[in-house]
């Protein structure tokens, strides 16, 4: 079974109305203070008093459970990458590409869509670290986004170095 992580598993499960409710308390999109508060939200998770019912109702128990499984195997989460970053773009298609090396071996990753506007494309590039170290060397990757060419917006990568326009 595939370890938790906060950013694909566990920050989804917070609605705003959870993150409003609590916000006095914590901020539950903040990696950093579900960390911090981990027990007591599993505490009142469990007790059915999160959210209260006036404010969504309580999570289904197979939330509660993925969100113990989360914190019982480590509390993972994805890194930012970094890369070199191209966009090409042709009569065809428009390219976002990332290559570069992972950090160690065992790690997965992806450039994913972070945000869009009517003037701009974000994307990010995302590792994936291994449950537990592995043998062997770093590998190296190469990922691709592909989008019309009719597409004209500027186009940004987040990576472990910032925001950047390729």
């Amino acid at each position: 079974m595939r370890t938790p992580v906060y950013e694909l598993h566990i920050r989804p499960m917070f609605r705003a109305t959870d993150r409003a409710h609590m916000a006095a308390a914590m901020n539950l999109w903040t990696y950093e203070d579900v960390v911090a508060h981990a027990d007591e939200i599993l505490d009142r998770l469990e007790a059915a008093n999160m959210p209260p019912a006036s404010s969504g109702g309580p999570w289904p128990q197979e939330w509660i459970d993925l969100f113990r499984r989360w914190k019982d195997s480590g509390l993972k989460r994805l890194q930012l990458g970094t890369a070199q970053f191209t966009v090409a773009r042709s009569d065809s298609e428009v390219t976002v590409r990332a290559t570069g090396t992972f950090p160690a071996a065992g790690f997965t990753g992806w450039l994913q869509l972070e945000s869009e506007t009517d003037t701009a494309k974000t994307y990010v590039l995302y590792f994936e670290p291994p449950d537990a170290p592995a043998a062997g060397t770093a590998g190296d990757f190469e990922f691709t986004e592909r989008y019309a060419p009719s597409d004209t917006r500027a186009v940004f990568v987040h990576d472990s170095t910032g925001v950047i326009q390729p």
